[in-house]
């Protein structure tokens, strides 16, 4: 993967899109810096296996929080959130902004959550091993098309309300090739 350079952060952020997550330091920096534009909702609660800092270049986010004894930061520019780790959280642009993500370079299993939106009951959690040679952008386009696929994963086991599909076109990401 080419690695942007990170002195221009908002001029290479341009070229990114929603949650893109680009890695912009040499590959052995630790902590490595992810970098994304984003506009829409992140679709599902992002869960990491060490802790991270989001950090707001521009714009204006909520950072939603589940499992913590706070639920929502408001992030402006200069703003940083510490996520805990396990903790799932999920992006909501209030405008959109460009947000960057500390994290380890050796960063563990990542995850995709969705929550009920009657009960808040936990739907489903898709997991993979964090790859800094890899688009994450990758995996969260194929966790995504997984739950959308699947009717059961997006039914509520506890009060039966069903989560909407996920229109990936919507956030620009590439259509994951089915399995054979």
């Amino acid at each position: 993967m080419n690695r942007r350079r990170m002195l221009h952060a908002l001029k290479v952020a341009a070229e990114l899109g929603n949650y893109e997550d680009a890695a912009v330091l040499p590959a052995d920096t630790d902590p490595q810096l992810y970098l994304s534009r984003n506009w829409l909702p992140q679709p599902f609660h992002l869960i990491c296996e060490k802790d991270a800092v989001l950090s707001q270049l521009s714009g204006a986010a909520q950072v939603h929080l589940r499992d913590s004894s706070v639920n929502r930061f408001r992030m402006d520019p200069g703003d940083h959130v510490y996520v805990p780790a396990g903790t799932p959280h999920r992006i909501a642009p209030l405008q959109e902004g460009v947000t960057i993500r500390y994290m380890p370079l050796k960063a563990g299993l990542q995850g995709a959550a969705w929550f009920c939106p009657e009960c808040q009951n936990e739907l489903c959690r898709y997991e993979w091993e964090h790859d800094n040679d890899k688009p994450v952008v990758r995996m969260y386009a194929a966790a995504c098309a997984r739950f959308t696929a699947d009717l059961a994963a997006r039914t509520c086991g506890k009060c039966a309300a069903v989560h909407s599909e996920i229109n990936l076109g919507s956030y620009g990401w590439p259509t994951p090739v089915p399995a054979a």
